[in-house]
């Protein structure tokens, strides 16, 4: 093996300027293969943690997949005559016993919940009015399963158990309405009840639209105000493991009837366009790879188109085909391994540069940094196919070396 590798180094030796552009044009391929897999996949990771941080892992509504079929349908599937243009009997909305829900979903391991009931109302102060999302929460639960209490401002979340009117509002909605701490407004329901509220807490999540127009009270204080005593419309749900999100919801609503939705279903578009956005990806840097491999079966046909006689001569001595393509597969393993590993360092750097970099999207308050993934399977990924395209653009010319007759190239040259 030591004399095959010998005779390998003196064939790339003796082409020093071609061999060195073949192996930049790997350690560049590597380089931008990890640059660019490293942005795509940490800016992934970072969306996913975003969307898993700031939403439920699951949110149970209170309503059905798919509607209940009319009790004349039920009782005579097969009746002669058909009863069109039914109108459903109205019934008031929300989670039907959602304590004795929630005690079941309390059953459930690595499962924390907590219920909702969310109505639309209007915010007036000073003459001026606002529509807003106005829930009623049960602040323990809810430090349990949403993030909001790591963006209170001022104030705190279980403020509103303190406080018999207290509500809690968004950073951009009281600067909106010039309101502050310890300011009262007035909350007016869809039903006409209205109830003077104290603001005890701020809150500023960094999403404009959801800082304007969200708001939080005590759970039995808005079913008060929207006279809906006893009724939540939703549970959150959070995990432990925030993938096993899809079995959990699918097991919930089995077990309660209700429409349960994971956090995969709620982005299923998005994610979708993730995997696609992968692919292409893949496929634009693996390009690069490939088209540096063509430098490498450059080089190694005419080493081997050269060393035509070398060959010959090998094989007059008692090396085989074999002994040949090994010699020259040895070759373009040697120039993907060293361009496989000064592409590593240069990727890696090229990484640590760009994450630095600091952007500020239109209407953000701080700049962000970009994520960059650091895992070492796509370390691993990037030089094991740098390698692999390598031997075996140094594969094929290897056979047409393998296949050299030495008595016919021998006879020529005499």
């Amino acid at each position: 093996m030591n004399l095959h590798l010998d005779i390998a180094l003196s064939h790339l030796r003796s082409r020093r300027r071609q061999t060195i552009v073949s192996l930049l044009g790997v350690v560049l391929g590597v380089a931008f293969f990890l640059a660019v897999s490293a942005l795509m996949r940490g800016s992934e990771r970072d969306l996913i943690a975003r969307l898993v941080d700031t939403q439920p892992h699951i949110t149970v509504y209170d309503e059905f997949r798919d509607a209940r079929p009319q009790p004349a349908r039920m009782l005579y599937p097969d009746a002669a005559v058909e009863i069109r243009g039914v109108k459903p009997r109205s019934e008031r909305r929300g989670i039907r016993q959602y304590k004795q829900k929630l005690a079941a979903i309390d059953a459930i391991g690595g499962v924390q919940a907590a219920p909702i009931l969310a109505a639309q109302a209007i915010f007036s102060f000073a003459g001026r009015d606002e529509a807003v999302t106005l829930s009623g929460i049960d602040p323990t639960r809810m430090q349990g399963v949403s993030s909001i209490d790591d963006d209170i401002i001022a104030g705190r979340l279980d403020a509103v158990d303190a406080n018999p009117n207290g509500i809690i509002i968004g950073d951009a909605l009281a600067r909106k309405l010039s309101l502050a701490m310890g300011d009262t407004v007035s909350v007016v329901s869809p039903i006409g009840n209205v109830r003077t509220m104290k603001i005890v807490g701020l809150f500023r999540t960094g999403n404009a639209s959801y800082d304007e127009s969200q708001t939080f009270a005590q759970l039995t204080r808005v079913q008060a105000l929207m006279n809906r005593p006893d009724v939540a419309n939703l549970i959150i749900i959070r995990l432990n493991d925030a993938y096993r999100a899809r079995n959990i919801a699918a097991f919930i609503e089995e077990t309660t009837g209700y429409k349960s939705v994971s956090w995969q279903e709620a982005s299923k578009d998005l994610l979708d366009a993730l995997t696609i956005r992968n692919v292409i990806m893949y496929t634009v840097v693996g390009a690069i790879l490939l088209v540096a491999c063509f430098g490498i079966y450059n080089v190694i046909s005419t080493v081997v188109l050269e060393k035509t006689r070398d060959i010959a001569i090998l094989k007059s001595m008692g090396f085989r085909a074999r002994d040949i393509r090994l010699i020259f597969t040895i070759e373009g393993a040697l120039i993907g391994m060293g361009g496989s590993i000064l592409g590593v360092a240069m990727g890696s750097a090229m990484m640590r540069a760009v994450e630095q970099v600091e952007i500020k999207p239109p209407g953000s308050i701080d700049p962000i940094s970009l994520p960059i993934y650091w895992g070492l399977d796509q370390f691993a990924l990037a030089a094991s196919f740098a390698i692999l395209s390598a031997v075996f653009a140094a594969w094929l010319p290897a056979r047409k070396g393998g296949r050299v007759h030495p008595v016919d190239i021998l006879r020529g040259a005499a």
